[in-house]
């Protein structure tokens, strides 16, 4: 699975007004592995940037001066883009920007839709988080992510920051696999040791009467508070026995 994890800065806040990005940060990621590959660039808007907009993301005009325009780079952006997932926190504001920028290249390039489908991990936020911060700084934060540069807003740190978010948010570690092991292994000087299909099984030890008594208080408890039985109570009958 292609994704790509995208980001844009923008001279304002509405396309229907004129406004324009002025930098796309892309980083790819195949089968949830960041692959190193990278789209950055600054922009030309061709009209002023906002006051407000220069205080989040500290792009100025006299910076832009000379960079080529979305025009230029459309044919390399799409490319980098083309048949991935795209991966974008409050997708509606960056798309309906690309949209707009698309437009004023060609109608030939017709719609994002037509190249890529779309990922928004301020919604997947939301449903996972109800009711919390979930811009992308609060979400580093909930999950221990070192943002530290981020001083000022910038499409391709926000894009790689928002790739360990995504990351982290969706499962964190998502590859075991035998051939890792022996990577790791490998790299420590170790090799795995396979242990003798002889050997006695492993002893489990079980909960005792008090233990029991207690587990099955605090179902209750946990029935009581939520109206309606626990999974364990669900699964295991003879704990559910306990309980009644």
């Amino acid at each position: 699975m292609r994704q790509v994890v995208l980001d844009t800065e923008t001279t304002g806040l509405e396309p229907a007004q004129g406004h324009r990005i002025i930098e796309i940060g892309c980083v790819e990621m195949i089968n949830r592995r960041l692959t190193g590959k990278r789209f950055h660039q600054y922009l030309q808007p061709d009209r002023e940037i906002d006051a407000g907009a220069v205080e989040v993301h500290g792009i100025t005009n006299d910076f832009l001066e000379g960079k080529p325009r979305f025009a230029e780079v459309a044919g390399e952006f799409l490319a980098f883009i083309r048949d991935a997932e795209l991966i974008i926190h409050n997708a509606p504001f960056d798309v309906g920007f690309i949209n707009a920028e698309f437009k004023q290249a060609g109608a030939h390039y017709g719609d994002l839709s037509a190249y890529c489908s779309v990922l928004d991990t301020l919604v997947q936020a939301r449903q996972r988080h109800p009711g919390q911060r979930n811009n992308l700084d609060a979400l580093c934060k909930r999950y221990g992510i070192d943002n530290t540069q981020r001083e000022l807003h910038g499409a391709l740190l926000d894009a790689e920051i928002l790739a360990e978010v995504y990351l982290a948010m969706t499962g964190g570690q998502v590859a075991l696999s035998l051939d890792a092991s022996r990577e790791a292994a490998a790299a420590h000087g170790t090799d795995i040791r396979r242990l003798d299909g002889e050997r006695a099984p492993l002893r489990v030890p079980r909960a005792n009467a008090d233990e029991q008594a207690a587990h099955a208080a605090y179902l209750r408890f946990i029935a009581a508070k939520h109206g309606g039985p626990s999974v364990w109570e669900q699964l295991e009958p003879d704990v559910a026995a306990l309980t009644n």
